[in-house]
C-alpha cells in the first residue's frame, strides 16, 4: 500500500512516517512539503491513502479538496490540522475528505482513523466529535461564517490573514474581479464592511492562527 503525507513541517512528517512504519500498514511512504507539490502528486500518482495538512504554503488542504472535487478525483484523504475547530471538520468532510484529525490527537488516533476510513467510513477525532454533539444540542444560533459558500469561506480566511485580492486570485486561479465579488458577497452575508472586521472575527472564532 502507498501513502502520501503532505505537511510543511518536517518534524510532523517524520513523526507520522515513524508511526506508519510501526503500524506496518504501508510499504511506500511518499512526502510533500507544500500544497502545490501535494496536488501534483495526487494527480499523477496512485495512493491508497493521503494525510493532508489543512494549512500549507501555496495551496491549503481545503483548496486541494476543492480542486479534486472539481476534477472528480476520488481519494481517501485524512485532513490533519492544528485547528481543533468543528467548523473546519464539517467543511472538510463536505468537500470530500474521509476524515479530520487535530494534530494534538493525531499520533494517538491515526491508526483508528486509517482503519475506519479504509472500511469506507468517515472519521473525526473524539475531541471534535464531542464539540459537534454539544453544539448540535445546545447552540441555538448559527455562526456567521456558516452562511458562506465553501469558496467564500476560503476567501474570508485569506482576507482575514491580510492576503491581498490579487494574491488570493493567484492562489485560487481566479481573476481579481472574481475575488472582489466573493469579498462583497461574504461581507454582506456577515454584516461587515471591511477586512479588519473579518480578521477580528476569524481570530475570535479560531479560524486563523
Amino acid at each position: 500500500m502507498k501513502i502520501l503525507i503532505a505537511d510543511d513541517h518536517t518534524i510532523v512528517r517524520k513523526g507520522l512516517c515513524q508511526v506508519l512504519i510501526d503500524m506496518n500498514l504501508f510499504s511506500i511512504i511518499d512526502e510533500a512539503e507544500n500544497g502545490h507539490d501535494a496536488l501534483a502528486k495526487i494527480k499523477t500518482e496512485t495512493y491508497d491513502f493521503v494525510i493532508l495538512d489543512i494549512s500549507m504554503p501555496g495551496l491549503s488542504g481545503l483548496d486541494i479538496l476543492q480542486t479534486l472535487k472539481t476534477l472528480g478525483i476520488k481519494q481517501n484523504i485524512l485532513i490533519l490540522s492544528v485547528y481543533p475547530q468543528e467548523q473546519y471538520a464539517v467543511r472538510a468532510l463536505r468537500m470530500g475528505a474521509s476524515g479530520y484529525l487535530s494534530k494534538e490527537s493525531a499520533f494517538e488516533e491515526l491508526e483508528s482513523a486509517i482503519h475506519k476510513i479504509s472500511l469506507g467510513q468517515k472519521y473525526i477525532s473524539s475531541v471534535i466529535a464531542e464539540k459537534l454533539a454539544f453544539n448540535s444540542a445546545d447552540q441555538a444560533g448559527t455562526p456567521l461564517h456558516e452562511r458562506l459558500s465553501e469558496r467564500e469561506f476560503q476567501v474570508m480566511c485569506m482576507l482575514a490573514q491580510g492576503i491581498s485580492v490579487t494574491e488570493i486570485g493567484k492562489k485560487l486561479f481566479v481573476s481579481d474581479k472574481t475575488v472582489s465579488t466573493h469579498r462583497t458577497r461574504l461581507l454582506g452575508k456577515m454584516g461587515m464592511n471591511k477586512n479588519a472586521e473579518l480578521t477580528l472575527y476569524a481570530v475570535k472564532n479560531g479560524l486563523i492562527e
